[in-house]
């Protein structure tokens, strides 16, 4: 059944805005997104009125949800004011700003954003693969790693938190759309024996993801806490590169067992790694270690060895911040056209070398969570 803007447009119009006015009415509606069961939009007020707007937007999404037909609901509340700027004044024939009626809240140590994290239910550990940049194969390294914990006889899931270049449909081959429980979680999907969820099952591949800081941190926990994990000894996250709002999304709402840094040995790709990591310390995640990726090239014909990016780098950088280094993986063709045909190489060459060395990161980093997972 397809979902229409006016429909969307008509079940807002029973939520009311912290003054009472019904929410299309308010003027803080951005442009509405719905397709093929999914709607996306957001709610724009300044940042002085987003505690009173909170219960609107929680509003909103239930009653968006409750229209036949929608199988995935994301309402975002964007809540910004410029630097120097003065509040709005009142707007004429709408909603005045909710500073005006509602008494101002002084901030208490309790409503730290770190406060506010939870345990998601079934899962023993979550841990972040991350990367300071693009481009250094942190995505394969993510599904690798997470085949190799499988390997070890843990339960794995992987959630592809990339938003805006979501890889994990690619790499596993998968292109169906989930499917829902009765209470409306999505059901993540199965294949090699993990539970897949990523933002790429919902949108078209060709999609752009022209999204704002807010929409990606409600999409991000919405695939954390609206999918039925089920029960998991480790849910492994690859990130978007960087050091932007779903990394602070994850680190804020979830209590992370660990981080997993991806670098190439390069200069360039150390100094994006070393800002990676000390995010991660700053919201106090452990960092489980780093990885050298594309570490060096041997030539399949004459055995010669090459480093193209250089070679040691991470190792020296691990040392010396004083994280464990996780292992070399080297830039072999294997690797990548295993990653294009959608069959990762742990997979499809299990008694490979290059699968030994993803087994064995993926061994390091189990032994710094065994007594996480022994409690769950």
């Amino acid at each position: 059944m397809s979902v229409t803007q006016q429909q969307v447009l008509e079940a807002l119009k029973r939520v009311r805005s912290p003054r009472g006015v019904a929410l299309p009415d308010a003027g803080v509606l951005s442009p509405i997104t719905a397709n093929d069961g999914k709607v996306f939009f957001s709610i724009n007020v300044e940042a002085s009125e987003a505690r009173a707007w909170e219960d609107a937007r929680a509003q909103a999404e239930a009653a968006v949800r409750a229209i036949p037909g929608v199988t995935m609901a994301m309402i975002a509340l964007t809540a910004e004011r410029k630097a120097g700027s003065a509040p709005p004044p009142p707007r004429q024939g709408g909603v005045q700003p909710a500073s005006a009626h509602r008494p101002h809240q002084h901030q208490h140590p309790s409503d730290s954003p770190m406060s506010k994290q939870a345990a998601i239910p079934g899962i023993a550990a979550v841990i972040a693969v991350a990367s300071g940049k693009g481009g250094v194969g942190k995505s394969t390294t993510a599904i690798n790693l997470a085949l190799g914990l499988r390997d070890l006889g843990l339960k794995v899931g992987l959630l592809d938190a990339d938003i805006y270049g979501p890889s994990v449909p690619r790499l596993t081959g998968l292109h169906e759309k989930p499917q829902l429980t009765p209470e409306k979680k999505m059901i993540p999907l199965s294949r090699f024996g993990l539970s897949i969820m990523s933002i790429g099952f919902l949108v078209d591949e060709d999609s752009p993801m022209i999204w704002r800081g807010p929409m990606v941190m409600s999409a991000i926990n919405q695939m954390l806490r609206d999918v039925a994990w089920g029960t998991l000894d480790v849910l492994v996250v690859d990130m978007p590169p960087g050091t932007g709002d779903a990394q602070l999304t994850l680190a804020q709402n979830v209590p992370l067992k660990g981080a997993v840094i991806v670098s190439t040995p390069q200069d360039l790709s150390l100094i994006d790694a070393r800002r990676g990591l000390a995010m991660f310390r700053k919201v106090n995640v452990p960092v489980l270690g780093i990885i050298e990726n594309m570490s060096y090239f041997q030539c399949p014909e004459c055995g010669t060895r090459s480093d193209i990016f250089g070679h040691g780098g991470a190792r020296h950088e691990a040392e010396r911040l004083g994280v464990p280094f996780l292992g070399e993986i080297p830039l072999h063709m294997d690797i990548r056209s295993t990653s294009d045909a959608g069959n990762p190489l742990v997979e499809s060459e299990p008694a490979g070398p290059h699968a030994a060395i993803y087994r064995s990161i993926a061994s390091a980093v189990r032994e710094q969570l065994k007594d996480t997972i022994a409690a769950a």
